[in-house]
């Protein structure tokens, strides 16, 4: 079994080092800290000293999350805590390709190429089709609006394809308005 939590629950209270405890105590087989406390939310930025604490406080896994955005950050990161591992998160959203560049800079050193967009067009508009097929038609159009807004945040800067394709209410159009767009590029 394994356990996520956060460095505690506000900046004058974290209590993780004392959780990462208990949760060892109790057969947690691996923990995963996320460097915020609850009350920050997503606000600021993650701090890594209270993983790095935990680490050399218990003798299970120790897993870093947030904030962990590019190769370069992933590096520093399990350098610093000397965790075990990561999760990613919210960096993955439109970007599933960032577990190979981080897993490729921490084999290499090297940075991967940035990704050809015929590549991103590929995987955005498989993950489409997959989302109309797991949800159906009529739910997966809805949930398909964000995962295309987040692929496209560094392609379609001025929001307007967004806008545009966030009223379209039917999965066929959607892959159609994806194929046009992507042609524009062409």
């Amino acid at each position: 079994m394994t356990l996520k939590i956060r460095t505690g629950w506000a900046p004058e209270h974290r209590n993780c080092v004392e959780i990462a405890q208990l949760a060892e105590d109790c057969g947690i087989q691996a923990l995963t800290i996320h460097g915020r406390t609850r009350a920050c939310l997503f606000n600021g930025e993650a701090e890594y000293d209270s993983i790095r604490a935990v680490k050399q406080k218990v003798s299970i896994p120790i897993i870093a999350n947030g904030d962990i955005t590019n190769p370069h950050k992933a590096r520093a990161v399990l350098d610093y805590t000397g965790a075990d591992a990561l999760m990613i998160g919210r960096a993955a959203q439109g970007r599933p390709w960032i577990f190979r560049e981080i897993q490729h800079y921490l084999d290499t050193g090297e940075l991967l190429p940035p990704l050809p967009l015929a590549e991103v067009k590929r995987l955005l508009c498989t993950h489409v089709r997959e989302l109309h097929d797991f949800y159906g038609q009529a739910k997966g159009y809805r949930i398909a609006r964000k995962h295309v807004s987040w692929y496209l945040q560094e392609h379609a800067p001025d929001d307007q394809f967004r806008r545009t394709f966030n009223a379209i209410e039917d999965a066929s159009e959607q892959l159609e308005a994806l194929e046009a767009y992507f042609e524009n590029f062409a």
